[in-house]
């Protein structure tokens, strides 16, 4: 495979940046702004080579990734061998979830957390940190909704509930009543309880189940890193909020560029690409005031089908003029698609992505994807689309002030 010079020129740059990969973002300094960025002198995406023969999940580790997120960044590579000397996508770009810009925000759909450093003029933030984590399995569901921090504990002991006691001595596993601290402890040396029935927990991870973070692994907690929930653990105090919202597909701007971010359903909340693509047109109107622009479509459509959560940008407006107020959206409901409307924005099936291959926003380091705005060959069929959207639409906009899932006992993991 032959690489451009500028690609070259990127992944050099990305090589020099480390191996730690920094968590704290800058928020953006454009009012209605949503997308941050790691590294900007990079693209959408950044790079790294591998030193040795490796599993993509020791470079996740490395890189304080979640498996899933370093699986979707890098679909052609075998997650259980890496080469010495592969080139391995990182990501670059992130766009904040809607909800309130302070506190914890939690997006089980990506696997991200998000704090909110208050620092800020008037207490406004100035950075974000954004960390990997392990959210609960479909049998053992995260909630959803507005909660905060009760009790910070260090290295904690574990009491393991009856439910998942039994679960464990089925599997021929039996547990003891009480895991002190240490390294086999499921808690880590760090704990944040959040006031939801249940023992949720904010938590780090024993050694054995280290490589789980970024999947839907434990029994309702939200599972981190060690480094990362000592660093979080230092940061925050009891009495902070904590949001946990479930957002697959992201909307945002960034320098008059309007970016789509989709992440894979989690496992019993699938969704079909016709869902997807509603969905998407009421977060595209809601970001650009109730109106659907003509956006690239080729684009978005890729972004929905890959899943591979990039930031992907599919418009670019004129700039606003100095003395025109750019609307706050983070918080104002999603407007639903009209049939009409649907129809407008995806008139003929596409007889193939040919405008894909012609931006390999990934492999060739594009900065970002061109508008293209009257790619009218490469617009998909969604005859239900209409329907959909005023379905999914209200439904995502009230996620953020959902309240908490009404429920049983789900244990500490």
């Amino acid at each position: 495979m032959k690489f451009s010079s500028q690609f070259l020129c990127i992944l050099s740059m990305a090589l020099v940046c480390g191996a730690v990969n920094a968590t704290t973002y800058s928020m953006p300094k454009t009012p209605g702004d949503s997308v941050i960025i790691e590294h900007p002198e990079d693209g959408d995406v950044s790079f790294t080579r591998s030193q040795q023969d490796e599993t993509l999940i020791d470079v996740a580790r490395q890189f304080l990734l979640g498996q899933t997120e370093i699986v979707r960044l890098n679909p052609d590579l075998d997650r259980w061998l890496i080469k010495k000397g592969t080139i391995i996508v990182l990501p670059n770009k992130r766009i904040l979830p809607e909800g309130p810009r302070n506190g914890i925000v939690l997006n089980l759909s990506e696997f991200r957390l998000y704090f909110y450093q208050p620092n800020g003029k008037n207490g406004a933030p100035v950075q974000v940190r954004s960390y990997a984590h392990g959210v609960g399995r479909q049998d053992w569901k995260t909630p959803l909704g507005e909660t905060r921090i009760v009790k910070k504990v260090k290295n904690p002991s574990w009491y393991p509930p009856e439910s998942i006691r039994q679960e464990h001595a089925a599997n021929g596993d039996p547990l003891p009543t009480v895991v002190g601290p240490g390294p086999n402890n499921p808690l880590g040396s760090r704990a944040l309880h959040l006031a939801l029935k249940g023992e949720y927990r904010i938590h780090g991870t024993d050694i054995d189940k280290i490589y789980g973070i970024g999947m839907q692994i434990t029994h309702g907690c939200i599972r981190l890193y060690p480094e990362n929930i000592e660093a979080l653990y230092d940061l925050v105090s009891e009495g902070t909020p904590v949001y946990l919202v479930k957002q697959p597909i992201k909307v945002g701007w960034l320098d008059n560029k309007l970016y789509v971010e989709a992440h894979p359903d989690l496992e019993g909340d699938e969704t079909t690409h016709e869902q997807r693509f509603a969905l998407a047109l009421s977060l595209i109107m809601k970001a650009n005031k109730g109106e659907l622009p003509d956006f690239d479509k080729a684009a978005l459509d890729h972004v929905l089908t890959e899943l591979r959560g990039i930031p992907t940008a599919i418009y670019e407006r004129l700039p606003p003029l100095e003395d025109e107020v750019v609307p706050d959206v983070v918080n104002v409901p999603a407007p639903a698609v009209s049939k009409t409307t649907a129809k407008a924005a995806v008139k003929k099936p596409a007889k193939q992505l040919a405008v894909i291959s012609k931006k390999p926003t990934v492999l060739a380091g594009n900065k970002t994807a061109k508008p293209v705005s009257k790619n009218k060959a490469a617009d998909k069929p969604a005859k239900s689309a209409a329907k959909a959207a005023s379905k999914t639409a209200k439904s995502t906009a009230n996620t953020a002030n959902k309240t908490v899932s009404p429920g049983y006992y789900r244990g500490s993991l």
